[in-house]
């Protein structure tokens, strides 16, 4: 299996695990949402109507990052396809393995990442 080979695998065994998680956090919120029909609406005066006003808004925070993430590996896996996978969008250079294997949709080599960013 030669590398690019072996990219396309990583970019879609992380694809696979990001639809899970979102569809395991699509079914989390269906079912907080289901829930709070059978509570309160008055979350001022329920303790347990905040608690799930919470939970349903920190489940759809998580669902939001997670449909970003899907984003972010169809954009790397577009760039692998034109060959620009794996190559440093700031500076040029090469791309880790090691930091494309636990951040496969990253855009950026460590030093880049280091750098501290300027001001504008």
């Amino acid at each position: 299996m030669d590398d690019r080979e072996a990219l396309r695998d990583l970019l879609a065994r992380e694809r696979r695990s990001t639809q899970d998680r979102i569809a395991s956090l699509s079914r989390q919120v269906d079912a907080i949402v289901e829930s709070s029909a059978y509570t309160s609406n008055d979350d001022e005066h329920d303790p347990e109507g905040v608690t799930i006003a919470f939970e349903r808004a920190q489940m759809q925070a998580l669902l939001r990052q997670a449909r970003a993430d899907l984003e972010d590996l169809d954009e790397a896996d577009e760039r692998l396809r034109a060959g620009r996978y794996g190559v440093c969008e700031q500076c040029g250079r090469p791309i880790a393995l090691a930091r494309l294997e636990a951040l496969p949709a990253t855009r950026i080599c460590i030093d880049c990442a280091n750098r501290p960013r300027r001001r504008r």
